[in-house]
């Protein structure tokens, strides 16, 4: 998931669709954007990964209030090992960054947000932008899941 920018309707839509379908670890690629939004994630029953967008308006603040739920926020890039698969998780603000995240070979799957548009690139790095759960700028209000066996993606709209 990404860019959830404060639409909390929205975000209890994708908690609830996340707990239905029982995953095990949310990735959200920033643009959370304030404090207020952080208590929804508490009733999300899988692990969530969290970096930062450049929409957070105080990230102290926001990291305050994930603590309060038992979520360290990972920074502005993390490196996540998850079912034998190495993952980048950035919010994707410079272009040039992600494509040489998809291009370098370390990672088998780049997620980023940023753009607010939704879209699966195959290849050696699978890169997937989840796009918007806000649905502002696309009208679509999307989240991505993948198959880590697989190494498949499919955007879902909620």
């Amino acid at each position: 998931m990404s860019d959830t920018h404060d639409r909390l309707d929205a975000i209890e839509t994708a908690i609830d669709f996340f707990n239905r379908v029982g995953i095990d670890d949310v990735l959200h690629a920033g643009d959370l954007v304030s404090p207020l939004a952080v208590p929804s994630f508490s009733r999300l029953k899988a692990k969530l990964h969290y970096v930062w967008g450049n929409n957070e308006g105080d990230r102290e603040f926001v990291r305050s209030r994930f603590g309060e739920i038992g979520i360290v926020p990972l920074g502005d890039f993390a490196v996540l090992e998850l079912g034998g698969r190495t993952i980048a998780l950035l919010h994707g603000t410079y272009e040039h960054i992600v494509d040489s995240l998809v291009k370098c070979g370390r990672f088998d799957i780049v997620v980023r947000g940023h753009n607010h548009q939704a879209e699966i690139v195959a290849g050696k790095t699978l890169l997937v932008n989840p796009g918007e759960v806000c649905g502002y700028l696309s009208g679509r209000q999307t989240v991505a899941l993948i198959d880590l066996n697989k190494m498949e993606a499919e955007i879902v709209e909620l």
